[in-house]
């Protein structure tokens, strides 16, 4: 394929081709469009994802994957703002964290003594107990509805940040210092709880 060789042969016309190529995907789905790009980048992808630790099937696996995200959200891609190759190993290594993540998060064992519950806690500790959620519930119902849904998405459902930013159509900064602020709110008013108790 033509296009193909030009970009093993043409750094700069590879890096246009490859933008307008995502372009391309973004503005009507063109498979053409995205063969090119998979041509590309489907083994560097993989040979990516293997020196960060996966093995031959995990790296294929995240590999296609990052394709799948590429072709979906094609249309957040901005040649203005990044290349092709940045704007997709971008995609690549968050994915890979996340994945990662996940695999490396410890089973749940319900017989550990940390989980075993204990017998009831004395009444002042209930007492703070009942103040402090009565002032994370007021908190949480100050926060923007923003700060909430990301909030809720990152700690209730147990999304990571790039799930969560795929989920509202955000760029994953924005998620993370939506994150940031509500912690931030929050901790704020435990510390002036704590500080009043004292």
């Amino acid at each position: 394929m033509v296009a193909i060789e030009r970009l093993q042969s043409d750094p700069t016309a590879a890096a246009a081709l490859l933008s307008e190529s995502v372009v391309l995907v973004a503005q009507s789905r063109d498979e053409a469009a995205f063969e090119v790009i998979f041509r590309y980048f489907a083994p560097r992808l993989k040979s990516y994802f293997l020196r960060f630790g996966a093995d031959a099937s995990l790296a294929e696996e995240i590999t296609q994957e990052a394709l799948v995200l590429v072709w979906r959200n094609a249309n957040q891609f901005d040649p203005l703002k990044a290349s092709a190759s940045t704007w997709i190993f971008t995609i690549a290594r968050n994915l890979s964290i996340d994945r990662f993540r996940r695999a490396r998060r410890p089973t749940f064992d319900p017989t550990d003594p940390a989980f075993v519950q204990e017998g009831e806690p004395p009444p002042d500790r209930q007492l703070e107990r009942a103040e402090t959620e009565k002032r994370v519930r007021e908190v949480m119902n100050s926060l923007s509805v923003n700060e909430k849904d990301v909030l809720m998405l990152s700690f209730y459902e147990n999304s990571s940040h790039s799930e969560i930013a795929k989920r509202l159509g955000l760029p994953i900064g924005t998620v993370k210092s939506r994150i940031r602020l509500a912690f931030g709110k929050i901790r704020e008013a435990l510390d002036a709880q704590k500080g009043g108790v004292e």
